[in-house]
């Protein structure tokens, strides 16, 4: 029995973690404009100074701020988010033809991850019918009359997610606002890492908190916290 509850502990290190990342992979991320992306993960992300990246999350951060590190150096040849407006960087790199943008409007790309997550193919979704930039390259679908793009569900070979807290299992609990993205992320990576403030010992998370059941993480890493200045400071 010891052994069995011991193959269910998923904390490791930083060193670790990074085995699984290599150039030209998908990464799906958690964050908002930064609140609630892991920064360990992504300062060693730009340390190992991968390449070709394909970025699944809501944004693109800021140029010095969460994921907006990554893209504002060039690491990524594709992102697909709701927006880039806050990382001038972003717009530079996708108006010169150096990285593609495939937009998706924020509730829609929530669940086109939720969809990935639960193993569902597509969505189907009246939303941006009437948008160029939406519609480009979808395919279209009439049910009931009404017509409807479809959208492919998301997965990641990677995602990364941000936690207040944490369990041996991989329970996660957020912290207010920086829950975002999070829990959906964590359910759509085929390797999911989370990045947590606070490692505490089995039975000490009360189970009507848990917002990730440990079922959707495969690795916890201890974070140093937050290593950028934010935007309003």
């Amino acid at each position: 029995m010891g052994k069995l509850a011991n193959s269910f502990h998923k904390i490791a290190a930083l060193n670790q973690a990074m085995e699984y990342f290599q150039d030209g992979m998908t990464i799906m991320f958690g964050g908002f404009g930064g609140v609630g992306s892991p920064p360990a993960l992504i300062g060693a992300i730009l340390e190992k100074d991968l390449k070709e990246l394909t970025l699944i999350g809501n944004d693109t951060g800021f140029p010095e701020i969460g994921i907006g590190k990554i893209v504002s150096r060039g690491m990524a040849r594709k992102v697909i988010v709701s927006h880039i407006g806050s990382n001038p960087v972003a717009g530079k790199l996708m108006n010169e033809g150096l990285m593609e943008v495939e937009f998706s409007p924020q509730g829609t790309l929530a669940e086109r991850i939720r969809a990935g997550g639960m193993g569902i193919g597509a969505i189907l979704v009246d939303i941006g019918l009437d948008n160029e930039m939406v519609i480009q390259g979808k395919q279209q679908f009439v049910l009931n009359g009404r017509d409807y793009l479809v959208e492919p569900a998301l997965t990641a070979e990677v995602s990364i997610v941000y936690a207040r807290k944490a369990d041996p299992y991989g329970n996660l609990i957020y912290d207010k606002s920086a829950r975002n993205t999070n829990p959906l992320v964590a359910m759509a990576g085929n390797y999911t890492i989370a990045e947590v403030e606070e490692i505490v010992p089995l039975g000490a998370l009360d189970p009507e908190e848990i917002v990730t059941p440990g079922v959707f993480v495969d690795m916890v890493i201890p974070t140093c916290g937050v290593n950028w200045k934010w935007a309003w400071e």
